[in-house]
């Protein structure tokens, strides 16, 4: 006999209430009722998978197996909402095999709405014995087999052509079979083998208590800060991040907070190119771009190394990882982040490190220098050990080595003129 929508909303409410604070059934009710409480009531765990299924989450699947078993849990949840794993073939099949081989029942719920089981994570979904949507989830997509067909549930097995290419609803899945209908977990760990109950009836309405406690098993605050890093979009932003501070740390003088920063973010931006299905030659790119405009952050103005470093940027960013899509925000705060940095930001902060700390630039106004290369019409100049671009005040080309005077300044632009008395080249 189905509950009406009032009694349904109030058994959610007390459910959800008591297994949020991870209280007893009989402890939620004091007051309302002399609802014995049983002897031993039990223990369901829930692991919550989200994000991508790499080795940490994999690993702490394994260890919450391994913890149930211990503590003679009635089973374990693993609620999914994942659409891709980053572990290779063998691995999975690690994870299933202990799976299957587990103590205590492993289950699924995928949820809450919205939630999607895709890829070879949705693969795992055929070894449980009692799988559960909620509504508005989807599962599929799941490309080709890799664990073994005959480990999946006959309703799985005979579905999956289909689960293989393409996602079904909520509502096809239960149709085909292969889950029930679970709005919240509250409800799907209500019907659990062992899970215990109690009817209130002092109220109006009878009301569903559960006595059975649950208990939520959360990654360790390093593992998760290291499972967020190995997602896509965080993975490619540390990796150009700490790239751009490490080549700006290149012009500071000795190694400050911006190097120790820009290491530990490359570092982890590393980690999660290692983590996920990155391609090889893609990241050699990433660095080609950065070696690129190192070099004209030296010269002082964008060059043809600037444009080889754009190229290499570009290419790299969209043709990183093998089977995913960087979102074009993403992409857009990669690539003109980096860009705008290493063209504009760079170069001026270049020329306050090697210029003088005097306030205001009339200074520079009959300063004499040298030019790095050939002013025609314009060209690189060094004054006073800083880079900086310039054009001749007269037609006359000012050739490379030859010493200049600055005679105006426009923005970060100098006029120069040949200069009559010579500099030392080390200048």
């Amino acid at each position: 006999m189905r509950l009406t929508r009032r009694v349904a909303g109030s058994v959610a409410f007390v459910l959800g209430t008591a297994l949020a604070l991870g209280l007893p059934g009989s402890a939620a009710a004091a007051g309302t009722s002399d609802l014995a409480v049983q002897a031993e009531p039990g223990v369901v765990d829930v692991v919550e998978v989200s994000g991508y299924l790499d080795p940490i989450m994999a690993d702490f699947i394994e260890r919450s197996i391994d913890k149930a078993s211990a503590d003679g849990s009635l089973g374990l949840v693993l609620q999914v909402n994942s659409s891709r794993a980053t572990i290779d073939d063998r691995r999975l099949g690690e994870l299933a095999g202990r799976i299957r081989r587990s103590d205590v029942p492993v289950t699924m719920w995928v949820g809450p709405s919205g939630a999607v089981a895709a890829g070879r994570v949705g693969q795992l979904a055929g070894l449980v014995g009692d799988l559960a949507l909620a509504p508005g989830s989807e599962l599929g997509e799941l490309g080709a087999l890799v664990l073994p067909a005959e480990q999946l549930t006959e309703p799985f097995a005979q579905a999956y052509p289909r689960l293989q290419s393409q996602k079904v609803s909520f509502s096809e899945a239960i149709e085909l079979g292969l889950a029930r209908e679970a709005p919240t977990l509250p409800f799907f760990v209500l019907d659990l083998p062992g899970f215990q109950t109690e009817i209130d009836d002092s109220g109006d309405e009878p009301l569903r208590i559960p006595v059975s406690r649950v208990r939520f098993a959360k990654l360790a605050l390093l593992d998760q800060f290291m499972h967020v890093a190995a997602s896509p979009a965080v993975a490619y932003l540390l990796f150009l991040a700490g790239a751009g501070l490490l080549v700006f740390e290149l012009y500071t003088a000795g190694v400050g907070i911006a190097g120790g920063i820009g290491a530990i973010t490359f570092l982890l931006g590393c980690y999660g190119l290692v983590a996920l299905p990155a391609r090889g030659w893609a990241v050699a790119l990433l660095v080609v771009a950065m070696f690129g405009y190192a070099v004209d952050i030296q010269i002082g103005v964008p060059r043809a190394w600037t444009v080889i470093a754009t190229v290499c940027l570009i290419a790299g960013s969209l043709t990183l990882f093998h089977g995913v899509l960087l979102s074009w925000i993403t992409l857009l705060a990669g690539i003109v982040g980096v860009f705008a940095g290493m063209v504009a930001g760079m170069p001026a902060m270049v020329r306050t490190r090697f210029g003088t700390p005097t306030i205001g630039r009339d200074w520079m106004i009959g300063a004499l220098g040298v030019a790095r290369d050939a002013v025609d019409p314009e060209g690189v100049v060094v004054i006073d050990g800083a880079p900086w671009r310039a054009r001749t005040q007269r037609a006359t080309p000012i050739p490379e080595g030859d010493p200049v005077r600055v005679m105006a300044l426009q923005g970060l632009i100098l006029t120069v003129e040949p200069a009559d008395e010579k500099l030392p080249r080390s200048s």
